[in-house]
């Protein structure tokens, strides 16, 4: 294919743009009239720039591999979910279980997320400009999740080593969940991950750290009422 080829979903099927990126191993495409359609871009494996005019449906950028995907608009569930590498990127609002599962890459969201977001999050990292909602980093296990807004309740419920910095306020933390000291380290990691999303003028002294206070890794009697 051409580079800067544009796929237009009024003229042709999800599958049939899904296949096509699949098959690319380099080049920038733009996928027009997404019109909220479920599981588009999933699967990419290469290089590739794709932007996409409009809303997308669930799942969008699911399996992401080395690619970057813009979303000039909103997503629904599961955006970036499973998540190996490269960048997304939406420039609106993300519904519930952005990034579930996903184990590298950088999900970088404008707006607000919904529910669960980074829901048994292996390794990948988030930037929330808005707010997140109640049961963000449920069960993570590594990886870090940036929330420049507030977070609702029982963040990061029965987390292992994943690392929850937040600039506004938490509604409640989840299980196991608690503050942690923001050392040089942290703030050094915090800064690099606001600047990769765009973030430079946010400062990092600005953020609460919460982290796990490992006492759910396995069972405790002392610790039953925790569960």
């Amino acid at each position: 294919m051409a580079a800067n080829t544009s796929f237009d979903l009024e003229e042709i099927t999800v599958r049939q743009a899904n296949q096509a990126l699949q098959e690319a191993d380099a080049g920038s495409f733009t996928v027009a009239n997404p019109k909220g359609v479920h599981a588009l871009v999933c699967g990419l494996d290469a290089p590739l720039e794709v932007s996409i005019d409009g809303h997308v449906g669930y799942y969008c950028a699911g399996m992401n591999k080395q690619a970057e995907v813009n979303v000039d608009g909103n997503a629904g569930t599961g955006l970036a979910e499973n998540m190996m590498s490269g960048k997304v990127h939406v420039t609106g609002n993300a519904s519930q279980s952005a990034a579930a599962t996903a184990h590298g890459g950088l999900l970088v969201i404008d707006g607000n997320a919904s529910a669960r977001c980074g829901i048994s999050l292996k390794g990948a990292d988030i930037v929330v400009k808005g707010n997140v909602g109640h049961m963000s980093a449920f069960m993570a296990q590594t990886g870090n999740l940036v929330v420049l807004g507030d977070a609702g309740d029982a963040l990061g419920d029965s987390i292992y080593e994943v690392r929850l910095y937040v600039r506004g306020k938490v509604a409640s933390l989840g299980a196991d969940c608690i503050e942690k000291d923001m050392k040089q380290e942290h703030h050094d990691q915090l800064r690099a991950l606001l600047d990769a999303a765009g973030c430079e003028g946010v400062e990092t002294s600005e953020f609460k750290r919460y982290g796990s206070a490992r006492k759910l890794y396995s069972f405790n009697v002392d610790n039953v009422d925790a569960y």
